[in-house]
């Protein structure tokens, strides 16, 4: 789901003026775009459940919004299209990884195509709480190869930021279980069979996640953010760092 938070910078807009940059894939992309352009700009937070992320978004979101600019946001929600069939397969365990793989993929298609690409078209910044590489690193981490992976999300487009927020697993553990008062199945590594004790299971789980989001900063751009820090502090640096990239200071 795509929330648009600002007026339409289609029709003229009411924020600062943003280049059109030529648009980029991992892959062979969606032929259809290739050789376009964007007006708008794609920045991602990624981020375990707990590191903060959402509320992040909403901080960067008021702040560029008083810049005036227009902002949509989006995240790992079920698509109207594969959604239902997302629910269903998980309600069905054990499921095969690349089943789930292949419904998730299904499911952020849909969102790239129909939410995020007509957004920068329009030349809204875009913020995305997660994307793909959640997706690979879940993945990767129980047995799938990587080339498989990255393969798999050729069509998706290169975002212009991409940040990990970085929380030690056992603080993580921590305001997880003081938000939730539970563990999700799938995020502490349940499925996988790492430890009869969930504690103990979620912290391997999100250290092997944590290991894998370290292999994708050389590959994909990711700048990692100490998220154990205070909510103020985290978006300070976030912040400073969008800041210099859209006055042409570098990514």
């Amino acid at each position: 789901m795509m929330v648009p938070t600002q007026g339409d910078p289609g029709t003229g807009g009411i924020g600062p003026a943003l280049e059109e940059r030529a648009i980029e894939f991992y892959g062979e992309g969606i032929s259809y775009l290739k050789g376009s352009k964007l007006k708008g700009r794609l920045i991602v937070i990624e981020g375990p459940d707990g590191s903060g992320r959402s509320t992040q978004v909403d901080l960067i979101t008021a702040k560029l919004e008083s810049e005036g600019h227009a902002v949509a946001t989006t995240g790992l929600r079920r698509s109207e299209l594969i959604g239902s069939g997302i629910l269903t397969a998980k309600q069905k365990l054990p499921l095969g990884q690349k089943t789930l793989t292949l419904f998730y993929a299904a499911d952020f298609a849909d969102r790239l195509e129909h939410n995020i690409i007509p957004s920068l078209e329009a030349g809204y910044i875009v913020l995305a709480d997660r994307y793909i590489y959640t997706l690979m690193a879940r993945s990767t981490v129980r047995g799938i190869s990587r080339k498989w992976s990255h393969d798999l999300f050729g069509f998706t487009i290169k975002p212009d930021l991409i940040f990990y927020l970085d929380v030690d697993p056992h603080e993580l553990f921590h305001r997880v279980f003081q938000k939730y008062s539970t563990l999700d199945y799938y995020e502490s590594g349940a499925d996988m069979g790492l430890s009869d004790d969930l504690f103990d299971s979620f912290v391997m789980y999100q250290q092997r996640m944590a290991r894998e989001f370290k292999r994708m900063e050389a590959r994909y751009g990711l700048v990692p953010i100490d998220a154990d820090r205070s909510i103020i502090e985290v978006n300070e640096d976030l912040q400073t760092r969008i800041d210099r990239y859209l006055h042409g200071k570098g990514r």
